[in-house]
């Protein structure tokens, strides 16, 4: 379900916390004359000075505004005459301005006054006299803003000169202050794309990037589906607003250098001596002065480029066709005459040709897709390929493109065009790269796995050498991995050269190394999984650019999977994170896998939030390249989240996307854990005995597997919600097969809960919050503090619940059974969770139903929790309890003794 905002009013500040606190500790100190805050034009300079305005009306001084023009410049008093009282004779200034002073500050002298004004540099200098007498006394304190691209002069210098008048300068928004803004202006979080493409196309400038979100959400192209802010595919178009602002800023350049600026709309970058060629070096440095370019080295050369990217689009409105295609032409023919000799020449020269006129050198267009197919921007390399004439393909050209469109999701396309070139292959190169082409295709793309392995195990058959054997057993190893069969694909690579350098197939190594990592995780081997995974990374990173392989990141998707299991989460989200933001645009595929296991490092860490965050990113990924294998893990962990969140609603809506996704054929996501959706949304409704069902039954599908950490994750789960005296054992054992220290404390953990003794779960609430699995801590921690309650020792049920409450706080308010028991410590394990099914509204006939109980003993055990907590009604008790209230259920009528009408 998607919902659209049609504008955002007011827009909030946000991400300028830490210059506030500055300004604030500078307002209090007694010799402080005021505050001036400078920056370029769009950096927020009003938006903050309003709001320490508004603070200092807040402390109790008196407020006005005054905004300086050109046209009030030429008018003597023209910014500040409203400050004058009526009456007051300006033929004598200095008496004047000495009387302004004295009925601003009143008959006691005791009112304070705060100016704000705005764009400080056009006040007129009798306007800045006045001001200068009112600040040095003591009646005014300024409040102003600044354009740093403006000449300063005298005016400003005389108002903030000295050291009572405090400097704050504002730059445009980094990217996290920009997510941090954008979250407050939509009250939600902004898919990662979305926030690329905003923060790119506004390049910080939080007066542009309003305009842009603005403009997105009138036009629809920026909606929610309810978890996520989501931004259409192609640049972000702001409002009419905008347009005008940036017309009026690109106007006020000299006419002698709109030459240059022009072709910067097209080339985006541009060396130092072509610019020269179309305007004179004192346009050039005025450009700079007025900040509509900048200046770069680039090694050995300078390289000029427009300071905003906004400007480049506008630009290009105003540019005839003709017009455009003489620069580009021209220009083309200026850098193949210098010889092209930098790497990128071939692309530039290539698309500018494309632009200019439609066509271009089929051989010059497929080095330039070439060139766009190494740095991963695809569909600029889709874009050259398919201008390339059939007649001019050759097995090389296609193979790329069905590089390229498998890395844009395009699944069937490339099926169909690597069938194609192994129905072609002319020897064993070609053959094995079209086979090995298709099977990864196969794989990501979710077809049967039968087929996968069909295709592989006929071109065994028909293989020659050992060394295309010995390839397509790494591929075959890397297919029964993808399907849950880690033992199997471990044993594929048993010869498996650790040196990639005596591999006869870079990419073959890769696909082997990736998949070594990721059975060795799933079978519990975390140590040796995460040397695998470093020693992959960093051969992915020398291999040869001209390779076909994906990029390095890839090589964190296992490694995230095997530090998380192994008890580093912060190091595996620390990873992921930084991962992301290399491959969000260039690695769609890459992307969605690394949101997953991000959010996945989350979940145990026990940030339901924060997870909820990064299973959203994926879903939103997977849905714009159609990449059905990563739908239900996204929107079961979703649903996982937004239930021990309290987020019902939520909970149930993901889980109906879940349950309409296609079933995977091959998955990354560990086995077994896409119950955690529907088990976690039946124990926040009270269903605990549904949950565990659901969990256990899980957990035996992912030891059929031998995914031993899936099912310690699962089993752990079922502990949680009371069966820990059945799952312990098991638990133990794992613990024995796994690395790291996540496996054995989860076992301690699962201990401790079915022995009920507060000392060990103390000792494992510590252990666990070593680890940084928050949640898990917590609750263990509450479930020491309820033991030692029901014993009478209250200093140490104070001390565990101070560490629980710690914990806690780090959970992004995560509600889960144990971290209710410090409510009802006094209850019986049945009379918890009947108190439980009725907080969320479950009628007694369906409690009964459910647990195979009477109507009547539901009642009693009913009575008998309301009497021990004190509560009357159902409301009172989900009160208690913390439960989230169900939609249209009525918790508000008292209890009666006996058997109540359902």
């Amino acid at each position: 379900m998607s919902t659209q905002r049609q504008q955002l009013s007011p827009w909030p500040l946000a991400g300028r916390e830490s210059q506030l606190q500055e300004i604030a500790a500078a307002w209090v100190d007694r010799h402080c004359r005021g505050v001036v805050i400078c920056g370029p034009a769009g950096v927020g300079k009003s938006r903050l000075a309003e709001e320490c305005l508004a603070r200092a009306i807040r402390d109790g001084w008196k407020g006005r505004r005054a905004t300086a023009t050109a046209a009030a410049a030429a008018v003597p008093l023209g910014a500040i005459a409203h400050l004058i009282p009526p009456g007051v004779d300006l033929s004598d200034p200095v008496k004047a301005f000495a009387t302004v002073a004295t009925a601003l500050a009143g008959p006691g002298r005791n009112r304070r006054w705060a100016l704000c004004v705005d764009d400080l540099h056009l006040l007129d200098t009798t306007s800045a006299v006045l001001l200068r007498q009112l600040i040095d006394a003591g009646v005014v304190r300024l409040i102003a803003t600044v354009r740093t691209s403006e000449p300063l002069g005298e005016t400003v210098d005389a108002l903030t000169g000295g050291g009572a008048v405090y400097r704050v300068d504002l730059t445009p928004f980094d990217r996290q202050q920009t997510e941090t803004v954008l979250r407050a202006a939509l009250q939600g979080p902004v898919s990662r794309r979305t926030l690329h493409d905003l923060y790119t196309a506004s390049g910080g400038n939080v007066l542009y990037l309003h305009e842009l979100v603005q403009g997105a959400l009138q036009s629809r192209a920026l909606v929610s589906d309810g978890e996520i802010w989501e931004l259409a595919e192609g640049r972000p178009t702001g409002t009419p607003k905008l347009t005008e602002l940036i017309r009026t800023r690109l106007e006020a350049a000299d006419s002698a250098a709109r030459p240059v600026l022009e072709l910067l709309a097209f080339t985006e970058a541009l060396p130092l001596t072509d610019a020269e060629h179309a305007s004179q070096p004192e346009a050039l440095e005025a450009l700079e002065q007025t900040g509509l370019m900048q200046i770069l080295t680039d090694r050995r050369r300078t390289i000029l480029r427009l300071a905003h990217p906004l400007y480049g689009e506008e630009l290009r409105k105003s540019i005839p066709a003709l017009r455009r295609r003489t620069l580009l032409l021209e220009q083309a023919d200026r850098t193949q005459a210098y010889g092209a000799r930098r790497r990128d020449d071939a692309l530039r020269i290539a698309s500018w040709q494309l632009a200019a006129t439609g066509t271009a050198d089929p051989g010059l267009l497929l080095r330039a897709a070439t060139l766009a197919r190494h740095a991963r921007d695809y569909p600029q390399a889709l874009a050259l390929l398919r201008t390339i004439p059939e007649e001019h393909y050759t097995t090389a050209t296609r193979l790329i493109l069905a590089e390229v469109l498998f890395q844009l999701g395009r699944w069937d396309q490339a099926e169909t065009l690597l069938t194609q070139v192994g129905q072609g292959a002319t020897d064993e190169r070609e053959r094995l790269a079209a086979t090995l082409g298709r099977t990864r295709n196969m794989v990501w793309g979710n077809f049967p796995p039968a087929q996968a392995l069909a295709v592989n195990q006929d071109a065994q058959a028909h293989a020659v050498s050992a060394t295309e054997r010995h390839i397509l057993r790494t591929a075959e190893a890397f297919i029964r991995t993808m399907v849950s069969q880690p033992r199997e694909g471990l044993t594929l690579l048993e010869d498996l050269e650790a040196d990639i350098s005596v591999a006869p197939d870079d990419g073959a190594w890769l696909r082997g190394a990736f998949s070594k990592t990721t059975a060795l995780a799933m079978l519990g081997h975390t140590h040796e999984a995460i040397a695998w995974a470093e020693h992959a990374y960093a051969a992915n990173m020398h291999v040869d650019e001209g390779a076909l392989v994906s990029h390095a990141a890839v090589q964190r998707i296992p490694l995230i999977l095997a530090l998380s299991d192994n008890g580093n989460l912060a190091e595996a989200t620390r990873i992921g994170e930084c991962a992301d933001t290399a491959t969000s645009r260039i690695s769609p595929l890459a992307a969605i896998w690394l949101s997953l296991l991000t959010a996945r490092a989350q979940w145990l860490a026990g940030h339901p939030a924060r997870a909820r965050y990064w299973y959203a990113n994926a879903a939103a990924r997977a849905r714009a390249i159609d990449h059905k294998m990563a739908l239900r893990p996204s929107f079961s962990g979703l649903a996982a989240c937004a239930a021990v969140l309290g987020d019902q609603h939520a909970a149930e809506t993901a889980l109906t996307e879940h349950d309409h996704s296609p079933r995977l054929s091959m998955g990354f996501q560990p086995p077994g854990e896409e119950s955690l959706g529907q088990a976690w949304l039946h124990a926040t409704r009270g269903h605990v005995e549904q949950a565990r069902s659901i969990l256990i039954q899980a957990a035996k599908g992912a030891q059929a597997t031998g995914c031993v950490a899936s099912e310690a994750l699962l089993l752990t789960d079922a502990a949680r919600l009371g069966a820990a005296a059945d799952v312990q054992d098991r638990l133990s054992q794992l613990a024995a097969q796994c690395d790291g220290t996540l496996a054995p404390a989860r076992a301690h953990l699962a201990a401790a809960l079915a022995a009920n003794n507060p000392e060990r779960l103390q000792a494992a609430a510590a252990e666990l919050e070593t680890i940084g699995a928050d949640l898990l801590a917590a609750e263990a921690a509450t479930q020491a503090a309820a033991a030692w309650q029901r014993a009478g020792r209250a200093r140490k049920a104070a001390a565990a619940t101070q560490r629980a409450q710690s914990c806690a706080a780090r959970c992004q308010g995560a509600r889960t059974p144990l971290l209710v028991t410090v409510h009802t410590a006094a209850l019986t394990n049945r009379e918890k969770e009947i108190a439980l099914l009725a907080a969320d509204g479950t009628a007694s006939k369906d409690i009964a139903a459910m647990l195979h109980l009477s109507v009547r003993t539901v009642d009693n055990h009913l009575q008998h929790a309301y009497a021990k907590l004190g509560v009357t009604t159902r409301r009172e008790l989900a009160g208690t309890l913390g439960a989230p209230t169900p939609h249209s259920r009525n918790l508000s009528r008292p209890e009666v003794s006996g058997h109540r009408t359902s």
